[in-house]
């Protein structure tokens, strides 16, 4: 069986479009359907549905998509450790982080970057389930993820940061020298909010909750980013993760407040699949997790 055609078959799994798939590969469109049609019949089974475009897999190309990951995945890893010296480590770590971690990508993507000069880094952003997903299919290196709320199963952790929430609206009178907000008050104000896809939503429903508060709000998005353009044109509050008040400080139309009944720390870190052996990489940003951690 030729490696390479596992390979398309699993980026197909992944783009599900040919042409991107083909892309992906560095071959033609051509050329990647042979290889498709080659694995097909050294197998005995159709993989992939398909009429002009991509449709979808077949049950017999469900049932064997893990096990094609898992080969396409440690041969990535076995080159890795071919290439590694001692003194030096070469490749690309994809990271995939949640929205409320990305104001710390910049320390730990700087900590990896130094260590390792001959490694390159490639950040993706998702939510906490589809960050999992990615890395039990071999997708990416490493997760940057909440730990504790919904823990995940046969990962490697390690804990950066704790994160508390921060109440984030344009500058006005009322609000001009406050220090802090109740909880009660800022459930009052029209609300822009992520969605209940992002685990950040589902925390802090759970907080407001504990509270006897629910979340109404008018708007929810996918991006923090959406929410404080949303603060600043349209008078519309928000509640973010600590880490972008700091990023964000000094900014003249926002005004970020902490909670007078301040939440728990919610821990955030690097995770990955717990397997043996890991790859260099994956070690490689462990390592510097650890070594941030440590600092702390």
């Amino acid at each position: 069986m030729q490696f390479r055609y596992l390979r398309y078959f699993v980026t197909l799994a992944h783009t599900r479009h040919f042409a991107r798939a083909a892309s992906a590969c560095g071959v033609s469109q051509p050329t990647l359907s042979a290889g498709l049609n080659a694995l097909e019949q050294e197998l005995g089974k159709r993989l992939v549905e398909r009429d002009r475009r991509f449709i979808g897999l077949t049950r017999h190309g469900e049932a064997i998509l893990p096990w094609a990951q898992q080969i396409v995945g440690a041969l990535a890893s076995m080159n890795q450790a071919i290439s590694v010296s001692s003194a030096h480590l070469e490749g690309e770590i994809t990271l995939a982080a949640i929205p409320a971690a990305l104001p710390y990508v910049g320390i730990l993507g700087d900590a990896l970057l130094k260590r390792f000069p001959g490694i390159s880094l490639t950040v993706q952003s998702g939510t906490s389930r589809d960050i999992e997903r990615r890395l039990r299919a071999f997708e990416v290196d490493a997760g940057l993820t909440y730990l504790d709320h919904e823990p995940l199963t046969n990962m490697l952790s390690i804990p950066l940061y704790g994160e508390r929430f921060v109440f984030v609206a344009s500058r006005s009178e009322v609000l001009e020298g406050r220090d802090s907000i109740s909880w009660q008050e800022a459930a009052r104000y029209p609300l822009c909010l992520l969605h209940q896809g992002m685990q950040f939503r589902r925390i802090l429903d759970a907080r407001l909750s504990q509270l006897g508060l629910t979340a109404a709000p008018r708007v929810n998005a996918d991006s923090n980013v959406s929410l404080l353009a949303l603060v600043k044109e349209a008078s519309f509050a928000t509640i973010v993760p600590d880490g972008y008040a700091n990023l964000l400080s000094g900014l003249d139309w926002a005004v970020f407040l902490p909670f007078e009944e301040p939440d728990d720390l919610q821990r955030v870190g690097v995770v990955a699949v717990d397997r043996e052996p890991l790859s260099p990489l994956v070690s490689a940003i462990l390592s510097v997790a650890n070594s941030l951690a440590t600092a702390e």
